[in-house]
């Protein structure tokens, strides 16, 4: 279910199918460093890192799981972290090696979130997975995903873990009235108005409930699920047009509300902050 058009850009040149949707996706139609970089896209970045930064310590390890093109794993190197990264798409590792920069400690290497073999058990002090759960369409998908970070985490690290939401996706459809268009293509269900999740629609979409029956059993412990980017997502264009006064008068309202649990369902992105027992 293509949901998020906040996502594409306009391929440069044609690009062979891999067969991959989500690979094909990430190399032809998504600019994803772009949306960071926006105004609108930056509450996300920002609001991220400000609570990552919360948990790290000076001599701390990092692991990016599903790094795209490095938005995250150069913030943290330049900012003197070790950082190792893993990712998917060719395309993006070749972005990503462009930006770094001689003084980061920072490898990237090819690989898939449900299988971190080539990472040793206990290695990392923070574990960044904030894209795989996006793309993970079966609940044994998504906990093996969950059970690969935590194990490469240390005792009493911290997993940080995104996710894309399910109610203001849909809302979204309502305010383009485009849902019955999307009945039609088979994408919900007329009755209930469930919605079928599969590799060609590239987006896997949460509620809040499915997002902790998740963690059920798994060795790690929740400290925090916030709403990473709030309402920005509603209201792109207003916040691009912000002057800087403004746009930080924005952020210190959503910083003030992003832990508040009656505001998590309705942000596009969520953070689960846990840490490994």
């Amino acid at each position: 279910m293509k949901l998020f058009d906040i996502f594409k850009k306009k391929a440069e040149k044609p690009v062979a199918k891999t067969g991959n949707a989500v690979v094909d996706f990430y190399t032809a139609h998504c600019d994803e460093e772009a949306r960071l970089l926006s105004k609108h896209g930056s509450v996300e970045f920002l609001t991220t890192v400000r609570y990552v930064e919360q948990y790290l310590t000076e001599g701390n390890k990092i692991i990016e799981i599903g790094a795209g093109t490095g938005r995250y794993s150069h913030y943290f190197a330049q900012k003197g972290f070790e950082v190792d990264a893993v990712e998917l798409v060719e395309h993006n590792i070749e972005v990503f090696k462009s930006k770094t920069k001689p003084n980061e400690k920072i490898t990237v290497r090819q690989g898939n979130a449900l299988d971190l073999s080539e990472f040793d058990d206990n290695k990392y002090d923070v574990t960044l997975l904030l894209g795989p759960m996006y793309h993970l369409y079966t609940v044994e998908e998504q906990k093996k995903a969950l059970a690969e970070a935590i194990r490469v985490t240390k005792s009493d690290g911290f997993v940080f873990v995104a996710y894309c939401m399910y109610d203001p996706s849909i809302v979204g459809q309502f305010k383009k009235n485009e849902m019955r268009k999307m009945i039609n293509m088979g994408l919900f269900n007329p009755e209930t108005l469930e919605a079928y999740f599969t590799p060609e629609g590239i987006f896997k979409l949460y509620t809040v409930d499915e997002i902790k029956e998740l963690t059920i059993g798994c060795s790690a412990e929740r400290i925090k699920l916030i709403s990473a980017d709030g309402y920005a997502n509603h209201m792109t264009e207003a916040i691009d047009a912000m002057d800087d006064e403004m746009f930080d008068l924005y952020l210190r309202y959503h910083f003030s509300a992003c832990e508040r649990e009656d505001l998590i369902g309705y942000s596009h992105h969520t953070l689960d902050i846990l840490r490994k027992e």
